[in-house]
């Protein structure tokens, strides 16, 4: 159980927190994410699960397109002709993930959780892992609320990180 984000974390994306790093501590493999719409919520809940938060290596929380291009190497170019929430974002978050860190797999979230784009809960997300070409998702979760949007890209996001280590689950 999730000890500083509890109650707030529901018991299912927590569950699913923590089968992901059991998954990675027994193949003993490390993780890393990239953060955009959840502002390193998931990085707060992957090391706030006690006795396999050993798992998680970093998270990088890159709000802004300069944060993408400095910390995780995402193109300036790609940038300007994809914009941030983008599929060719995510995958270059993800893959950035792992050039900067010592991880094994990397998760990448990148999205609108609120309705200020006038694309409310449009999220992408990336999955790589070292030697693999990084794995895209698109959700269009509507406009269900910022906190809604962000709890749902965790389980998402978690998911995707999951069937990377080998274990796919269903995320509805």
């Amino acid at each position: 159980m999730a000890e500083a984000l509890d109650p707030a974390i529901p018991a299912e994306v927590d569950a699913l927190a923590k089968r992901v790093l059991d998954e990675a501590c027994s193949r003993g493999l490390m993780l890393a994410t990239a953060e955009s719409c959840t502002g390193g919520l998931l990085a707060s809940l992957l090391t706030d699960i006690p006795g396999a938060s050993h798992a998680f290596e970093r998270g990088f929380v890159t709000y802004t397109d300069d944060a993408k291009l400095e910390m995780l190497g995402v193109p300036l170019a790609m940038l300007e002709t994809n914009g941030a929430v983008s599929a060719p974002v995510a995958r270059a978050m993800a893959e950035g993930a792992l050039a900067f860190s010592r991880a094994d797999v990397a998760v990448a979230i990148t999205g609108f959780a609120d309705g200020g784009s006038g694309e409310a809960g449009l999220v992408h997300f990336a999955c790589a892992r070292a030697g693999e070409a990084a794995r895209h998702r698109v959700e269009r979760f509507g406009e269900i609320g910022r906190a809604a949007v962000r709890l749902a890209a965790l389980k998402t996001a978690l998911a995707m990180l999951h069937e990377a280590l080998g274990d796919p689950v269903d995320p509805t």
